[in-house]
């Protein structure tokens, strides 16, 4: 039930004058502890146009309320503060809970609608590091609270597979590479050729010629360039894939940047046909000043393309083959002014869809306070830190439980679980420092904190052994209180989480409810067989509901044992 429409309803006879039941509602606050009342309506706001003092106001509104409804209402300064009835309360959350279970918290706003993700993005022939880890994950809740919402996500790997590095990394392959080192070992070979390059290329800048040569050969369709680059994607593509089924990460789209090369003639095209582009010291460029923004380069001097003409090719793209309710860039925040640029030349163009694109900016990863760098081989390879994850939570399951069944696969889910958790626990926004130690430890802000709450809930459950088959679940504990409200709160955690695209507030929510239900258990005796048992065994069962769902939506798996 919406307790705060059911309160506003009740001031609204008193205030019929003065505030619409609606306005009612905005102004409603939660007090800072449950001692004070469970939700409060402060009368600051009508102290000028009642021409009152708000103590007063608070007394007189008092005396008019039916208060039927509430355990109690009462006055607090120039707060009237609602306390609602526990066991109505307790009953209508929980009984929701247990009827839709994993569907709690669903709602169909997008109506099916298609939204494309830009998202992970790795560069062909260069490892997956901890900084493609971002990209991925967010990338990945995004979509699961997309549709939880209603909508219908498409995930789109946009990877690096074109570009001048093709050329650095043939001509580097040429001249110290080795086929059969690279068959057993790709991706090491392969980044060790392009580091080499990048060493060679300071005493003999020449490289740089043969490079831009290569490039020009595979642009042509040459033979041997283009077995290369298929070569050096096709391994490199089998090499990701192991860390995409260790995060447990799927795609529905591979659509990388050489897909989009027959697409980007018809850019130049409209821009042209629309007298957008302008000469400027020889390169072509659109004038963005009405968006105060710096003009966008979309061709060279030499009337070579940039990664702009082919982002408005793939914006286009997308457009007609979607018809996107929504478009999204799970990009880092240092291409926030790109991706105005873009959407900009896009409107420019005509393309009306460009206003439902958006890019969602993230900070950067650094690792025991480290940058990562390819070219400079400062390298973090993140599927070697997942295994040493996984290995870390083996030790410590193996140390708490030793007799754990199926240890191996607990150990992947809790070790991965860490990872994908301490990210999504921050605001995206913010930069983060990774250290492997921190995010495993089983108490804390941690993934594990909270897969062991669930696990331990899981337990109870099993222990009790017993099937719920009550109708009415009025549990009235004081202790149980704040629980109860949390999981009240999950379908508004889902919705802000998905208007605002921002997984930690999920993430947070998970550690509040997990934090509430360890209090509850410290200082409750769950099992003991009473009236109340199936009450409290309801409470039990629907935060396991709620915390295991609220994992999935940020691609953390929830075991039932730990």
């Amino acid at each position: 039930m919406d307790y705060k429409q059911q309160i506003a309803e009740a001031l609204s006879t008193p205030l019929t004058d003065v505030l619409s039941t609606e306005q009612i509602k905005k102004l409603i606050e939660t007090p800072k502890t449950s001692m004070m009342g469970d939700l409060a309506f402060p009368t600051f706001t009508l102290a000028k146009s009642m021409h009152r003092a708000p103590n007063d106001i608070a007394a007189d509104v008092l005396s008019k309320i039916d208060q039927s409804n509430f355990e109690k209402v009462v006055q607090a300064g120039p707060y009237i503060n609602f306390f609602l009835n526990k066991g109505q309360y307790a009953n209508e959350v929980l009984g929701t809970i247990l009827q839709q279970g994993s569907h709690y918290g669903d709602f169909d706003e997008g109506h099916g609608g298609n939204v494309p993700i830009d998202m992970s993005s790795p560069n062909i022939a260069k490892p997956m590091s901890m900084g493609h880890l971002r990209s991925t994950v967010i990338g990945n809740s995004i979509a699961n609270l997309l549709s939880k919402r209603g909508y219908h996500p498409i995930k789109d790997n946009h990877l690096g597979d074109w570009g001048t590095q093709f050329g650095k990394l043939i001509t580097a392959y040429k001249k110290w590479g080795n086929e059969d080192d690279v068959r057993k070992d790709p991706i090491t070979n392969l980044v060790a050729y392009y580091v080499k390059f990048h060493q060679e290329d300071v005493e003999h800048p020449e490289l740089d010629d043969e490079a831009r040569e290569w490039f020009k050969k595979l642009e042509d369709g040459d033979e041997e360039a283009n077995r290369l680059w298929k070569w050096f994607s096709e391994v490199s593509l089998k090499e990701f894939q192991k860390v995409y089924d260790l995060l447990g990460v799927k795609f529905d789209l591979y659509n990388g940047e050489a897909f989009y090369n027959d697409k980007m003639q018809e850019v130049i095209d409209i821009l042209k046909e629309k007298n957008l582009l302008v000469e400027s010291r020889g390169a072509e460029i659109v004038n963005l000043d009405e968006y105060k923004l710096n003009p966008a380069l979309i061709l060279k001097s030499d009337g070579a393309t940039l990664y702009i003409t082919r982002d408005l090719a793939t914006a286009i793209y997308r457009e007609r083959e979607f018809n996107f309710a929504q478009n999204l860039y799970v990009v880092g925040s240092e291409q926030t002014y790109y991706f105005k640029q873009v959407k900009a030349v896009l409107l420019k163009m005509g393309f009306k869809s460009a206003e439902h694109m958006e890019h969602i900016p993230f900070g950067l990863i650094t690792v025991n306070g480290k940058k990562l760098s390819t070219r400079s081989g400062r390298i973090i390879l993140l599927e070697e830190v997942l295994n040493d994850s996984i290995a870390l939570a083996k030790k410590q399951i193996e140390s708490k439980n030793p007799d754990l069944k199926n240890k191996d696969e607990v150990a992947r889910q809790v070790g991965v679980g860490a990872v994908v958790f301490n990210d999504l626990k921050n605001e995206r926004i913010l930069n983060i420092d990774f250290n492997l130690e921190d995010v495993l430890k089983f108490e804390g802000d941690t993934g594990p904190y909270v897969q062991y709450t669930n696990a331990r809930a899981q337990s109870l459950l099993a222990k009790a052994g017993v099937e719920l088959q009550q109708e009415n679940y009025a549990l009235t504990d004081e202790k149980a209180w704040n629980t109860i409200k949390l999981l009240d709160e999950f379908p508004n955690i889902v919705k802000e989480a998905n208007d605002k695209h921002e997984p930690s507030v999920v993430a947070k929510y998970t550690l509040h409810l997990a934090q509430a239900f360890n209090k509850y258990y410290g200082n409750t005796k769950i099992l003991v067989k009473d009236a109340e048992l199936d009450n409290r065994l309801a409470l039990v069962k629907s935060v396991s509901v709620v915390l295991t769902e609220a994992l999935r939506l940020l691609g953390v798996q929830a075991p039932s044992e730990m």
